[in-house]
């Protein structure tokens, strides 16, 4: 009788039906934000050669271009803040965090910036995408996690792929120093990722972000006046100024926060995976704006590279 009277009941038998679908449309829907999120993250990243290449057409050196790339996310990223309401109080022990993950980012972005003098853009930025091999690497080392067979096959097809880009046919052969640039910039983002992976900050996405620039523009600044090329040159020009807006705003601040949000839903192996769209970016970029030469053997090193990457970063996700 109980179960004929609830049965009889529009409400009740409405939601036993949806419960357990809704339940899983609402999962489903949650993890196609988190894809959209990484990919919208590794899309607004590979932009980076677009508003830095213009700014050293126009004459300012990395340091310069970083500072003010940073200086322009800071004020963004400010103001959303004060809109939003949000206090601006850390805790020491979220400053020491905080602090490392500015040097991290000034140690990721300065050698990044720097290896575009060397080597063409695009392929810097599929280069930086062996840092999910680098994680599996200090995974190893640090934590102790077995290194399995499919990531040895990924370090080697990843090596191959380097190895195609080295004499990729273009008009000269890879830059060694370019090289060195680039893993020092992909080694600090994947010391990055392993500290994301056990620390939990206690803050929201925009405010991690705000504060771990802030700290990465002081030591740029540092940088700048100790080893590079002094304090950096004011903005003269509406273009120069506009450019920087664009480093700040879209490679910048919304990869950031597009990141840290898609991490939070996903986890931080299919974030990397989606992490591919970024040398694509990057590559497209280079060949349709600044007329770089795509030869066939550079693509064949590009897929060997991100399927590498791809390939570890399932693996992991089997586990």
């Amino acid at each position: 009788m109980i179960f004929f009277k609830n049965f009889c009941d529009y409400d009740y038998m409405l939601n036993f039906c949806l419960s357990m679908p809704l339940s899983k449309f609402q999962s489903h829907i949650s993890s196609i934000k988190g894809f959209f999120f990484a990919a919208a993250s590794a899309v607004c990243y590979g932009t980076n050669p677009l508003g830095a290449l213009h700014l050293y057409e126009q004459g300012y050196l990395p340091d310069a271009v970083l500072f003010y790339r940073f200086l322009m996310a800071a004020l963004l990223l400010f103001v959303v803040l004060v809109a939003k309401g949000s206090h601006f109080k850390i805790s020491f022990a979220e400053f020491k965090v905080l602090l490392v993950f500015g040097f991290l980012f000034a140690s990721s972005s300065l050698p990044f910036y720097t290896s575009f003098n060397y080597m063409d853009a695009g392929l810097a930025s599929t280069l930086l995408f062996l840092y999910p091999l680098e994680v599996a690497v200090l995974m190893a080392i640090f934590f102790k996690e077995k290194i399995k067979k499919w990531t040895w096959i990924s370090i080697a097809i990843s090596m191959l792929g380097v190895a195609l880009l080295y004499k990729g046919g273009g008009p000269t052969p890879l830059n060694p120093i370019g090289l060195l640039f680039v893993f020092i910039s992909s080694l600090a983002y994947a010391i990055y990722m392993v500290m994301a992976n056990f620390v939990n900050l206690k803050m929201g996405a925009v405010k991690m972000t705000f504060y771990a620039i802030c700290f990465c523009l002081v030591f740029l600044l540092l940088y700048s006046v100790i080893l590079g090329s002094g304090m950096p040159p004011l903005l003269h020009e509406t273009s120069s100024l506009g450019w920087s807006f664009m480093l700040g705003l879209v490679p910048t601040t919304l990869s950031l926060i597009f990141m840290v949000k898609a991490v939070k839903i996903i986890g931080s192996t299919p974030t990397a995976i989606l992490g591919a769209l970024e040398p694509i970016t990057a590559v497209s970029i280079g060949v349709l704006v600044f007329n770089e030469v795509l030869t066939t053997r550079l693509v064949v090193g590009i897929i060997f590279i991100l399927a590498s990457t791809t390939l570890i970063a399932i693996t992991k996700t089997k586990k």
